[in-house]
């Protein structure tokens, strides 16, 4: 069975990595595969490092957004080991109901439903980098009655704070935050600061939708192998 490296960008804050590591224990348990985790920044082991150990592997990115780690970084460290690298979950509708089921626990213990919601993503600077973010926006806005609109932790505007403040000031009482974001980091304790909010979504990286993804994407990439390897057996 092929090895599973799922590459994450990694967090100087503990509990991302042990929100990732608990990932990792499902789709492992659901796959029956060997599954590692690769960092691409501030946590050990680094990608590199891994993969060094599993050439051949199966790399998932675990990145919402299809930016320069998921286009450049991640393909390039892969090609040095022959590893296959498959699709991110940037764009999938699986992220939005994760989303949504995240949003939805957050207004129940805040004790009701926002009038207005804030899609909050990492932010990208990289053309395209963003679309996985406005993408959970567009399907996020089908499955809510109040209007959803995006912001971004960084490298693009508007901020959430900024966009929380503008709802308010075009009447909205009842603001929510909902965090297009992995893992707990500085980005999720930003959130959870901003003044005036009605409740902050749980990031995502716990939600059985992901493992889904994540054993969607390796069963594809193994199945693909698989018949590359019958064709030039044929």
């Amino acid at each position: 069975m092929r090895n599973l490296v799922l590459a994450v960008h990694g967090s100087a804050v503990p509990e991302a990595g042990a929100a990732v590591g608990r990932l990792a224990d499902t789709v492992r348990r659901l796959t029956g595969a060997p599954v590692a985790v690769g960092h691409l920044d501030h946590q050990q082991p680094s990608l590199p490092y891994v993969l060094a150990d599993r050439p051949g592997a199966v790399v998932v990115p675990l990145l919402l957004g299809d930016g320069y780690h998921r286009t450049v970084d991640i393909p390039a460290v892969a090609r040095r080991f022959d590893c296959a690298v498959t699709r991110g979950p940037s764009g999938e509708l699986a992220v939005a109901l994760a989303l949504y089921d995240r949003l939805r626990a957050a207004e129940r213990a805040a004790g009701g439903p926002a009038d207005a919601v804030v899609v909050a993503g990492a932010g990208s600077s990289r053309p395209g980098g963003n679309d996985g973010t406005l993408t959970a926006v567009r399907q996020l806005a089908t499955l809510l009655p109040v209007p959803v609109t995006v912001a971004y932790c960084s490298a693009s505007a508007p901020p959430p704070a900024e966009a929380v403040a503008r709802l308010h000031a075009q009447g909205f009482r009842r603001v929510a935050v909902a965090a297009h974001l992995l893992a707990p980091g500085r980005f999720t304790r930003a959130l959870a600061e901003i003044p005036d909010t009605w409740a902050v979504g749980e990031p995502l990286a716990g939600h059985p939708r992901l493992a889904g993804l994540v054993v969607a994407r390796y069963a594809g990439a193994c199945a693909d192998a698989r018949a590359e390897e019958a064709v030039r057996a044929a």
